[in-house]
């Protein structure tokens, strides 16, 4: 709500206890165990204690998301950025005993400190950036639909990231940071083209044809098995809440669909994904990366500050 410029953000809505009981009964019905990015300030407020607590007593993996979910990170003072980082780790700890190992960046908001704080606090992996060129029509979109004013607007000017995004790898790769490396793993774009196909657009091509967003989905893990390419699958809270779950957030995207036909629309997503590819948490899945030879790559950051948004 709060990158959307909605004012009622200020009263700190969370919706955590609404997600974690269909999450659970999906992901439990399906076998999976994957990874909760989780927003600090969520994990901060004693109403969400018992949720994120059965995230992980079921088995599932909590990484940091930032504690205030703000997509412009990469304009953060030194300062500023640890405190998020801490405050997030914190709050996650004090809920559910968890350490976390990973992180992804909000809005997919990544700069060269925020790597070197990855490291210096002993993190595994980062999961923020989002090999695709389209990030600045989804921004235009954003745009014209959120309430900002100009402050806002130029607080977001990176979101969602730029054409050249396009060009980053798609498979996981160690940035290159002195003498020490950090593991990146990317969201799988659609390899050749580098167009998303996370659920969040599987659900939004779904409002107009079903059939066609599954066959859509299909395709990008068919190409994923053809390039030999282990995909990393997004999956949005809203991805499985409808707004007769949560009125208030009835302006988001695939909102106009109800809760129970989107949880069904994303069983035959993961279904799918499971009948292809072996499902584990990003963790599990760093684990096993580090035993492999992986690219390594400087960053590159453009702007005088090093600071960029990943797509």
């Amino acid at each position: 709500m709060k990158t959307h410029g909605d004012p009622d953000w200020q009263s700190l809505p969370s919706y955590l206890d609404v997600l974690a009981p269909r999450a659970l009964e999906l992901l439990d019905e399906l076998g999976l165990h994957i990874t909760f990015f989780v927003v600090g300030q969520d994990a901060a407020l004693p109403g969400n204690r018992a949720a994120l607590r059965a995230l992980g007593e079921a088995g599932h993996e909590l990484a940091n998301h930032s504690f205030r979910h703000e997509p412009w990170l990469h304009l953060y003072g030194d300062a500023e950025l640890e405190a998020e980082l801490a405050r997030a780790e914190d709050a996650i700890g004090e809920a559910t005993g968890a350490t976390v190992r990973g992180f992804r960046g909000p809005g997919y908001s990544l700069s060269l400190r925020t790597l070197e704080l990855l490291l210096e606090r002993g993190y595994q992996y980062d999961a923020t950036t989002l090999p695709t060129w389209i990030g600045p029509l989804a921004r235009a979109y954003y745009f014209r639909t959120a309430q900002l004013d100009e402050e806002q607007r130029r607080e977001r000017s990176m979101l969602f990231g730029q054409l050249r995004d396009g060009f980053q790898p798609l498979r996981p790769h160690r940035w290159v940071l002195g003498d020490r490396r950090l593991l990146e793993i990317p969201v799988t774009t659609f390899p050749f083209s580098r167009v998303p196909f996370h659920v969040s657009y599987l659900l939004t091509l779904s409002a107009f044809s079903p059939a066609a967003a599954r066959a859509y989905f299909r395709a990008g893990l068919a190409l994923c098995r053809m390039t030999g390419l282990e995909p990393s699958i997004l999956l949005h809270p809203l991805d499985l809440l409808g707004a007769d779950d949560v009125s208030a957030l009835g302006f988001f995207p695939g909102m106009q669909l109800e809760g129970a036909s989107k949880r069904a629309r994303v069983r035959d997503y993961l279904s799918d994904l499971t009948r292809r590819f072996h499902v584990v948490p990003m963790g599990l899945h760093a684990e096993r990366l580090g035993a492999t030879q992986l690219r390594d790559r400087e960053p590159s950051f453009p702007g005088a500050s090093s600071a960029r948004v990943a797509a």
